[in-house]
């Protein structure tokens, strides 16, 4: 398959475009030829050089990745722009990126695949970013206290040598969970609003910790890696299902 054709028909499934006002990445292809043939697919959520060198291990032709490496245009390909876009060229390998599309999409997207993990009920769009999502929200059917959750999470997600950490504030039974994978916890507000119950997201920052008591609201930093793999993986059995070979690179990095 040509990489233009596989780019376009992942934008498509990602609704790629409509994101394209909100977003720093520039989601799509970017780096590599539309002409140029795929057969083997690798699947990462950062494009690093890690990443990239074993997926050229792997015999991959086109990388997809979260996390990419062009964000806001790129003025200068210095410093680790040139070590990647280089290990990139050398192994005659394009990239694929798909970053917000891929943390909102409702079916196939990183908060959906942790709402899927949770068992979460009545599944809707949570983390209003411009007029699109970048998370998901449902209702907790099992993993109803603060500790049952955290645990869940920590067995189930590769947290590398990462901990998952509750902000313990809210209350002692769990009913509304949102969602925003990664750096999700400028949505705080949001969960505030609408009655949530618990915040699971990635990692932390420092204001979190008192508008979460304050609030009375728990929130979960269950790791940016661990919960941002689960959109490439989705996309890895998409493409596996299209007919091409595919490989997954698992490089978590405990944060």
């Amino acid at each position: 398959m040509q990489c233009g054709e596989l780019a376009a028909r992942l934008d498509d499934e990602l609704g790629t475009e409509a994101y394209a006002g909100i977003d720093d990445s520039a989601n799509g292809l970017q780096v590599g030829p539309a002409t140029g043939n795929v057969t083997h697919v690798a699947f990462a959520v950062d494009a690093a050089v890690e990443t990239i060198d074993r997926a050229a291990e792997a015999g991959a032709d086109l990388l997809v990745a979260h996390h990419g490496i062009s964000w806001g245009g790129i003025d200068r390909i210095t410093g680790s722009h040139y070590r990647r876009v280089a290990s990139l060229v050398d192994n005659d390998m394009a990239l694929y990126v798909s970053h917000l599309p891929l943390d909102g999409h409702q079916e196939r997207g990183n908060a959906a695949g942790v709402a899927e993990l949770l068992e979460l009920d009545n599944r809707a769009p949570f983390g209003e970013l411009g007029d699109r999502y970048v998370g998901q929200r449902g209702r907790a059917s099992e993993y109803a206290t603060i500790g049952a959750l955290r645990d869940r999470l920590a067995s189930e997600l590769d947290t590398g040598d990462g901990n998952v950490q509750p902000l313990d504030f809210g209350p002692s039974s769990i009913d509304e969970v949102g969602i925003v994978t990664g750096s999700g916890v400028d949505w705080i507000e949001e969960a505030i609003q609408k009655d949530i119950d618990a915040l699971v997201t990635g990692e932390g920052k420092q204001f979190a910790y008192h508008e979460a008591r304050e609030a009375g609201i728990h929130v979960v930093l269950a790791g940016h890696y661990a919960t941002e793999t689960f959109g490439v993986r989705s996309l890895q059995e998409l493409v596996d299902s299209w007919g091409l070979e595919t490989t997954f690179i698992d490089c978590p990095t405990g944060l």
